[in-house]
């Protein structure tokens, strides 16, 4: 009987440390974005941070939207970055329709959904074609 509750503990105190640790990560912060204007396209790099734990929970979208939520561009994120903290990712060819200067960057964790904050981008303040905006 002493083996058999020793060995649920241990079992309980693995699923409680687990269970904490991926709702320990928190939602994904998003750092900063550069937008390279090519051609009438833009490639857009986006670097964000992470408390990856595997699989069941890290971040997996990050995507760009107009000040009415339309989304323009997403870069689905294809596997958790665990030793890769902070990371950035590129989408390349992304098309900005015409009078949209004011845009968000949003990101998305498997657990907490999409992040509260967003990180505000306004192209009017690209100078040759290039901006960066780094999160406050």
């Amino acid at each position: 009987m002493m083996k058999f509750n020793k060995t649920k503990s241990l079992i309980t105190s693995f699923i409680a440390l687990t269970t904490f640790s991926s709702v320990h990560a928190g939602e994904v912060s998003i750092l900063a974005a550069e937008f390279l204007k090519t051609n009438n396209n833009w490639r857009v790099n986006v670097t964000l941070k992470h408390g990856d734990t595997g699989w069941d929970h890290y971040a997996n979208i990050w995507q760009i939207t107009d000040v009415n939520g339309n989304v323009l561009a997403s870069r689905l994120l294809q596997h958790p970055h665990v030793n890769e903290q902070p990371f950035t990712r590129a989408l390349s060819g992304v098309s900005i329709p015409k009078g949209s200067t004011k845009l968000y960057i949003e990101a998305h964790d498997k657990v907490h959904g999409w992040a509260k904050n967003k990180l505000s981008i306004d192209l009017n303040k690209a100078t040759e074609g290039y901006l960066k905006v780094e999160a406050k």
